[in-house]
């Protein structure tokens, strides 16, 4: 791979396109009567409902020393994924890092708690686990001094004005790793260009996921001589983790015989569960053994659905938490996952899988995981955050758009009459996902890149 020099050197004054100062300040003045606004809100959460308690402290930058201190070695890299999502993309970029830099100390930041606890299960690469500053300059400047790194590396398209500008500042490189855009975003981003322009134009490098990505992001005013297509970090994490182990496993905790019939509904969003009972009923005519499992995006969701459950004359249901605290298995018709971090396992036990967020105007779910295990995926119409990996499974027969319910019933009994098309066109699906092995190495190289180029 041939990289060209950023030329973005330390220095804010020497920053083409640097923000004015008006701009910044604009942004603070936001910032602060946002954050004023918001305050009583998030303390009444916080004490209502315990959400953000671990979080809130070090987000305001209250980090003991002793964690600070822990953070041996060099380089010093921090990598910075917001939650779930990113923390997959992060896990194999970290990994490949790790054997570039055996001696670094690697910082791994996310913003969420679900995020947070994520990164410890899948990233025993990383030196430490913090989490991300609010973007508040004081704030943002008492974390920096602590961690010290060489280089911050955001995975994906996460922005912070205040902290890049720091980094810029203090000749902190900065380079993005599995940048994506989505078209909503992008439309936000066109809005306020004038703003962003010079916020993008402080980071030394951008690898992004698609050339889509990397012509958006030349529109919102990033040199092509920074920009580089590299490809989806997650499909490395997937690909490498999709272990017949792990599904040994679920299948033994959700008492799953082998050769049972599955209904995976995945990250599902409110308005799609209704529409997936309808869908299961209509299954279950032909498979009256067939068991369904939902896992909501949201799963503080989870008693919404087993209400909506109950309502629709559905008594058997049992959720993940029971089953973990004792509570065997029997007969039950569903299983509600009310837990974060399984789906990805709960995908393996499936014989056919619903990604959600795509039958309601969401944008659609990550489709990649269940074709990771081998699954013909099914999903809506509504896929704009995804188009990528819904183009690569449906070239590959393994990907299939629905338009409402029925049509969803429909092809899913087709698929199901036939084993062998299903497993060979889940095959292929699965192909897709290895076949993109690799790229978090040529992240980790750019980053590299990046960090040698003054050596």
């Amino acid at each position: 791979m041939s990289l060209k020099k950023s030329g973005v050197t330390g220095g804010e004054e020497s920053v083409p396109g640097n923000l004015l100062p008006m701009n910044i300040l604009l942004y603070n003045i936001i910032l602060c009567c946002a954050s004023l606004l918001l305050a009583p809100y998030y303390a009444v959460r916080i004490m209502v409902t315990g959400k953000y308690r671990r979080s809130i402290g070090p987000k305001l930058g209250l980090i003991p020393s002793r964690v600070f201190n822990a953070m041996k070695g060099a380089p010093r890299i921090w990598v910075h994924a917001v939650s779930v999502g990113e923390v997959t993309a992060a896990a194999p970029i970290i990994a490949a890092l790790r054997a570039l830099y055996p001696e670094a100390c690697i910082v791994l930041s996310t913003s969420t708690e679900t995020g947070q606890g994520m990164a410890r299960q899948l990233v025993p690469e990383a030196t430490s686990f913090i989490y991300y500053p609010l973007d508040i300059p004081w704030i943002v400047r008492r974390v920096l001094n602590g961690v010290k790194p060489d280089i911050f590396v955001p995975v994906e398209t996460e922005l912070w004005p205040n902290f890049i500008r720091i980094c810029r500042k203090r000749s902190i490189r900065v380079v993005m790793a599995n940048g994506r855009i989505s078209p909503r975003s992008y439309r936000r981003y066109r809005k306020t260009r004038f703003f962003w322009k010079g916020v993008l134009r402080r980071l030394d490098a951008l690898g992004v996921i698609s050339a889509v990505d990397a012509e958006r992001l030349e529109q919102l005013g990033v040199a092509v001589s920074r920009l580089t297509v590299l490809g989806n970090a997650k499909y490395d994490s997937l690909a490498a983790r999709a272990d017949p182990a792990l599904r040994a496993e679920i299948a033994q905790l959700l008492a799953i015989p082998e050769n049972s019939k599955v209904l995976v509904a995945g990250s599902t969003h409110e308005g799609e569960e209704r529409m997936l009972l309808s869908v299961f009923g209509e299954l279950r005519r032909t498979y009256p053994d067939l068991l369904l499992i939902i896992a909501p995006r949201h799963i503080e969701r989870a008693g919404e659905i087993r209400s909506l459950l109950t309502s629709e004359g559905i008594k058997d249901i049992i959720t993940v938490t029971e089953i973990r605290r004792g509570k065997g298995r029997t007969d039950e018709q569903v299983i509600l996952v009310d837990t974060m971090g399984i789906l990805f396992k709960v995908y393996s036990v499936a014989t056919v899988v619903f990604c959600g967020g795509s039958l309601v105007p969401r944008g659609g779910q990550n489709v990649l995981e269940a074709a990771a295990w081998g699954k013909v995926v099914f999903y809506g119409l509504s896929m704009e955050d995804f188009l990528d990996e819904r183009d690569a499974l449906e070239g590959a027969g393994a990907g299939v758009a629905v338009r409402d319910e029925h049509d969803l019933s429909q092809r899913m009994l087709t698929l199901m009459a036939h084993e062998e098309g299903r497993r060979e066109r889940g095959e292929a699906g699965r192909r897709v996902v290895e076949a993109n092995r690799g790229t978090a190495a040529r992240y980790a190289t750019l980053v590299s890149s990046v960090l040698t180029e003054d050596s």
